[in-house]
């Protein structure tokens, strides 16, 4: 097989992966802070790394390597609603406005991110760690670090920047690269100074919190990714991924304390990969205004969650991407073309090969091992499925590949799943189908009034009849 070129944002270029130990290949993403649901720009970022997921599963065999264990924690404390050290808690500044229960908060969302990724047919992972589970390691880690590189203040203890090597080598921070958005705060040695520990301020009501020996408070943002990956993957590993706004000040800490913790210029991960940002038209989506586009919002409109991982795949993971809804249209449009060739496929009977299939394997390899090119793999996918020199059991064998990369559901998924009711829609799908059996025989009697009535009716309910759709669907969502 090919070998697998990463872009590493600790070097700004592509690195052929060479994994620690073949045998157990080791990556940790980022995760979910459970305060909210995760738009659909949060969620890109897991698409991209279930890719890299399959990626290296998918040529684990060939290259020699073992078994994968990827970990992604759940920030259930700490993360503020600033990237840097000032602001409340994301997760008690939701209890307050909401008046709810802090615990009840965090497994809610928790489970309705898990269930973003399942409808996304993303594959899960090893372990999802929660933050609040690891809050006597993380207390741990503080004292082990404090003497050397910490300092305290009224509000905590912070990490001193300056006594660690490179700081900032990954955001690039001594260039006009750097994006860092740094607030400072009274007394800090130097403003990229952060928080290890928060002590809660006299008369702050918190529902989390801990004792520890610089006051009782809870453990900075930073500090649980540092601890997690550590505790189920090594003090160093193969990959870490995550968004590329982690570049600039999250991931440049995390690399800080894991140098402080091991004594050496290691960052903690030997390749660091970042997604770029979906965008909604003209501004970067974002939770911050309390209006954003979540999974449910695509499903309540008549869209199934894999067209939207379809249109992920179309674009590169580090470049931005627009959304837009006549482009998840298309997208969707284009999930169900493969859907009604793989039907076709299984309809046919089967006769010998002129040509073998291998050759769409490999360039299907060629095409995810440079970095990942879901983009450049997809035309390859509909060349496969037109392949008549291919007899159909040959290229349905094909297709897992495929779909063991891509991650969607073509060698399982059928027309009828992709049938999505919008929430508004008042008739089920029984009474689509009888609706339009209905009008089937109005038209063959040339009642066109009477077809025009039951097709007038449909639509108000949120159904549009597609009368020559090439695609021969009798009927779409609107």
């Amino acid at each position: 097989m090919t070998p697998l070129l990463l872009f590493n944002s600790l070097s700004r270029s592509v690195e052929t992966f060479q994994p620690i130990d073949p045998a157990n290949l080791r990556v940790y993403s980022c995760g979910p802070t459970v305060y909210n649901y995760a738009h659909i720009g949060n969620l890109r970022a897991y698409v991209f790394t279930d890719t890299l997921s399959r990626v290296l599963t998918w040529k684990a065999g060939d290259m020699g390597w073992g078994s994968l264990t990827h970990v992604i924690n759940i920030t259930d404390v700490g993360h503020l609603t600033s990237d840097a050290d000032a602001g409340d808690d994301k997760m008690e500044a939701r209890a307050k406005a909401t008046g709810q229960d802090i615990w009840a908060i965090a497994r809610h969302y928790t489970d309705a991110f898990k269930q973003n990724l399942s409808d996304l047919n993303i594959r899960e992972a090893a372990r999802f760690p929660l933050a609040t589970d690891h809050v006597a390691a993380m207390i741990e880690w503080g004292e082990a670090i404090e003497a050397r590189h910490c300092y305290r203040l009224p509000d905590g203890l912070y990490f001193d920047v300056s006594t660690v090597p490179d700081y900032g080598r990954l955001a690039r921070h001594a260039s006009d690269e750097g994006e860092g958005r740094i607030e400072e705060v009274a007394g800090k040695r130097h403003a990229a100074d952060f928080a290890i520990w928060r002590t809660s301020a006299p008369g702050e009501n918190r529902q989390m919190e801990w004792d520890s020996p610089w006051g009782r408070g809870a453990p900075g943002w930073h500090l649980e990714c540092s601890v997690m990956s550590r505790a189920y993957l090594g003090a160093l590993f193969d990959i870490h991924t995550g968004g590329i706004d982690h570049r600039e000040i999250h991931h440049p800490n995390e690399i800080a304390q894991n140098q402080a913790m091991s004594g050496t210029a290691d960052t903690g991960a030997n390749y660091w990969l970042h997604n770029n940002f979906l965008n909604e038209r003209d501004a970067k989506m974002s939770k911050s205004s309390g209006q954003f586009t979540r999974l449910q919002t695509l499903v309540d409109r008549g869209y199934h969650p894999l067209s939207y991982r379809l249109m992920c795949l179309q674009a590169h993971y580090r470049s931005e991407m627009e959304f837009s809804w006549e482009g998840l249209a298309a997208a969707q449009t284009r999930l169900k073309r493969l859907v009604q060739a793989v039907e076709a496929l299984r309809a046919r009977p089967d006769a010998p090969s002129a040509a073998s299939a291998a050759p769409y394997a490999e360039r299907l390899d060629q095409a995810v091992s440079d970095d990942l090119n879901t983009a450049r793999a997809l035309p390859v996918l509909d060349e496969l499925l037109a392949d008549k020199t291919i007899s159909p059991a040959d290229r349905l064998a094909a297709l897992a590949d495929f779909d063991a990369v891509l991650g969607l559901g073509l060698t399982t998924l059928d027309r009828a799943a992709l049938r999505v009711r919008p929430a508004k829609a008042t008739i089920n799908e029984a009474g689509i189908a009888a609706r339009l059996t209905e009008r089937r025989a109005a038209r063959a009697a040339k009642d066109f009034a009477r077809s025009d009535a039951i097709r007038d009716e449909l639509a108000a309910a949120g159904v549009e009849v597609m009368d020559g759709d090439p695609l021969g669907w009798d009927w779409r969502v609107s």
